[in-house]
């Protein structure tokens, strides 16, 4: 098997239908996520964001929302290829509370305490 069939991701995904807030330099959009992970998530929607740029990212987490700094890992604004329309987002360097509550919420998603 080639590269392209392999796994690149460094961090498990877990499946999540819940919303969260996106803003770029010049829009703020409001998606439901695809899933998450501690190094980022993925929308499910068409978007036009270029990948590379800077956003903020607002999360849902159990003492309000969690926001974490991140950057459009890809952007597809129509399905195709076995593929359906969305925006990846990496997710930068969180301190560590911020990374805390990112694996409450992950924990929360996959059902455990």
């Amino acid at each position: 098997m080639g590269w392209m069939g392999m796994e690149r991701r460094r961090h498990p995904r877990v499946p999540s239908r819940q919303r969260c807030w996106c803003q770029g330099d010049d829009i703020t959009l409001y998606a439901q996520m695809s899933d998450l992970s501690e190094g980022g998530l993925s929308l499910r929607m068409a978007a036009h964001l270029v990948p590379g740029s800077a956003v903020r990212v607002w999360l849902p987490a159990a003492a309000g929302s969690l926001e974490m700094s991140a950057r459009v890992a890809w952007c597809r604004d129509r399905p195709g290829a076995g593929g359906r329309a969305g925006l990846g987002i990496r997710f930068e360097a969180a301190g560590p509370a911020a990374a805390e509550a990112l694996r409450g919420l992950l924990a929360s998603l996959r059902g455990r305490p």
